[in-house]
């Protein structure tokens, strides 16, 4: 949930709220936001299904939830939303997970129908984020992250790292806050679920964006997606993306010795050590100070 800061803190560190009740604040030349929504309408959902030219959402997808990080001096924003994120998951198009009761969980309501399950019912995606430039309000030159974790903003690869000591600092929190972009039950059978959380400090922004898949007794799956930027510690302003995937069948888990109990599996990050790292990456991006 969003933090309640005192006003002179936030004076002494150079933010400021954000007007006219809109979440977030203003801090060393970026404006972070957060957006919240209800889920889609039928209607929207048809029309999600249509552009995105699949049958399939998730159970609770929530369309006007987001997160947008914008770098005023050079109209860059960074943001998250379920949207693009879903793009991603039917562009990577995964094979389903096997398991046997699948086709039941996602069309129970047509029992009389004969299903072959073609699609991942998971909803995994890769994606790790939107990029536009805004040229001015009427035109704007969107940049969005490929499937390989590549943005078209010039995302370079490199040895950096986020400084996690930095983090872990003692310093007031000037704004933090959490955004669901979809989630699925499976029927009772686990969790797909898509998050964003922003944490802003007097000398940082650091946010976690999280893909989380359980599907009960079969598969653990965790994307996760970190990106952090120090304030006026470069003459180039520069964000630094960390992403790392990790994956694991229960047999594999069990196998290791690790229980198996659902409760011990309810919260990713209480057992993210335990699952094997499938893919990891480390990018940064240089943002001009001016367009």
């Amino acid at each position: 949930m969003e933090t309640e800061v005192d006003k002179e803190i936030l004076k002494s560190s150079g933010a400021e709220l954000l007007p006219d009740g809109r979440r977030g604040l203003r801090i060393h030349g970026w404006e972070i936001e957060t957006l919240r929504g209800t889920i889609l309408t039928s209607l929207a959902v048809e029309e999600w299904e249509s552009k995105l030219q699949t049958s399939h959402l998730p159970e609770m997808v929530f369309g006007e939830n987001a997160l947008v990080l914008k770098h005023l001096g050079s109209n860059t924003k960074i943001h998250f939303n379920a949207f693009d994120a879903l793009a991603g998951w039917k562009q990577e198009g995964l094979p389903p997970v096997e398991v046997p009761a699948a086709a039941q969980w996602k069309f129970r309501s047509k029992p009389s129908q004969q299903v072959i399950l073609d699609y991942d019912y998971t909803f995994t995606t890769p994606y790790c984020g939107s990029e536009v430039i805004e040229k001015d309000k009427e035109a704007q030159v969107e940049r969005k992250a490929n499937t390989k974790g590549e943005g078209s903003l010039q995302w370079e690869n490199c040895e950096d790292q986020i400084d996690l000591a930095a983090l872990s600092l003692k310093e007031p929190i000037l704004f933090y806050d959490e955004v669901v972009l979809y989630e699925d039950e499976l029927a009772d059978n686990g969790v797909s679920l898509l998050t964003v959380k922003v944490r802003v400090m007097p000398s940082s922004w650091f946010l976690l964006l999280r893909f989380w898949l359980r599907v009960d007794g079969v598969l653990m799956r965790l994307r996760e997606t970190r990106m952090h930027y120090v304030f006026g510690k470069d003459e180039t302003p520069t964000v630094l993306r960390e992403n790392c995937w990790r994956e694991a069948t229960f047999q594999s888990l069990s196998a290791k010795g690790y229980p198996v109990d659902l409760a011990v599996y309810s919260d990713p990050s209480s057992i993210s050590q335990r699952l094997p790292v499938i893919k990891q990456t480390t990018q940064k991006l240089k943002i001009p100070r001016k367009v």
